[in-house]
């Protein structure tokens, strides 16, 4: 597995490596101790997917303390455009966004570590994400920033997105606890 830096402190883009033959392909996503090599404290608590139609945009999604969590974030089927934003105070990139195409064919991962917000558009029909983070979800903890208030240039003029997405607080406006 390589590790590609985002210019973003943490935010790390995952080549894993793609075992190929006849038969099809065979991809390892999460194992401990390369991670720990790679110098990513990462052990997954919870597993989830989503499934979107063109055209969708989840997020910009995280969990507040003291149920914050990291995430490794992966494409099995179809496209997106995957989209973080770092919401660290003392950070020298706060208010910085990362983007990069996720996809079925590339295998590429995010590992988004805590403190940054997490959102992806689905560029084709029935795009499969995959979520594995580092504390279960918590409803009561649950929080996000309005997706178009931190400047990303979204390749979308009006994307479907949810009445809770809708109602989450302008970048500008959120008082961050990281």
């Amino acid at each position: 597995m390589k590790a590609l830096a985002t210019g973003l402190g943490g935010l790390v883009v995952l080549q894993p490596t793609v075992f190929t033959d006849a038969r099809g392909r065979f991809v390892k996503t999460y194992h401990q101790g390369v991670f720990r090599e790679l110098g990513i404290d990462f052990e997954p608590r919870e597993e989830f997917f989503s499934v979107s139609a063109r055209g969708v945009l989840r997020g910009m999604h995280f969990q507040l303390p003291p149920m914050a969590h990291a995430k490794l974030v992966y494409c099995i089927a179809g496209r997106v455009l995957d989209v973080v934003l770092d919401l660290r105070r003392q950070s020298p990139t706060r208010g910085r966004h990362y983007a990069r195409e996720l996809s079925a064919a590339s295998h590429d991962q995010m590992f988004v570590p805590v403190g940054f917000a997490h959102g992806f558009l689905a560029l084709e029909e029935q795009s499969v994400m995959v979520y594995q983070t580092s504390t279960v979800h918590s409803p009561a903890h649950d929080a996000g920033i309005l997706w178009d208030s931190f400047g990303f240039p979204w390749p979308v003029p009006a994307p479907i997105v949810s009445d809770r997405d809708r109602r989450f607080p302008a970048f500008r406006a959120f008082d961050s606890p990281f």
